[in-house]
């Protein structure tokens, strides 16, 4: 069997099979979006994850293996790809826990605290659930 890194030692259905069971609500948010642009966007695959590229530069979102990336190529995003797959990791591991462990406060960091990092100088990673998004992204897309 082909076997990712991103699922090292777990057979890949165990991998859908807990995304499916454990992490439901993410991945059908995810699936339905999905579904509204799957016909509007080119799409890739990364690891176990379904990439959706969409256009602009507005960085990402992980809805379970659902992961919506505003670049033009991911080849030339790695760091973001890796970063968002952490996101399906981290859902993979908390299941519905995923929505106020790490969903809500990542939301509220992206959109509410934009101005208040960029005047302190405030890395992106400095918030738990993004360094841990990136710390996983990192070891299980083997980057």
């Amino acid at each position: 069997m082909n076997r990712t890194i991103a699922a090292a030692g777990w057979p890949r259905v165990l991998f859908y099979l807990l995304q499916f069971t454990w992490g439901l609500p993410v991945n059908l948010a995810g699936l339905i979006l999905f579904l509204c642009f799957r016909r509007r966007f080119r799409h890739e695959k990364f690891c176990n994850g379904l990439v959706t590229l969409l256009p602009g530069n507005r960085g990402g979102l992980s809805l379970g293996i659902f992961i919506f990336l505003s670049v033009r190529d991911i080849s030339r995003s790695r760091d973001l790809c890796a970063h968002e797959y952490g996101h399906t990791i981290q859902c993979l591991f908390l299941g519905p826990l995923y929505w106020p462990a790490v969903a809500l406060p990542s939301v509220l960091w992206y959109h509410l605290f934009e101005g208040w990092r960029n005047k302190r100088r405030v890395p992106y990673d400095a918030l738990y659930c993004e360094r841990w998004a990136t710390a996983w992204g990192r070891r299980w897309s083997g980057m």
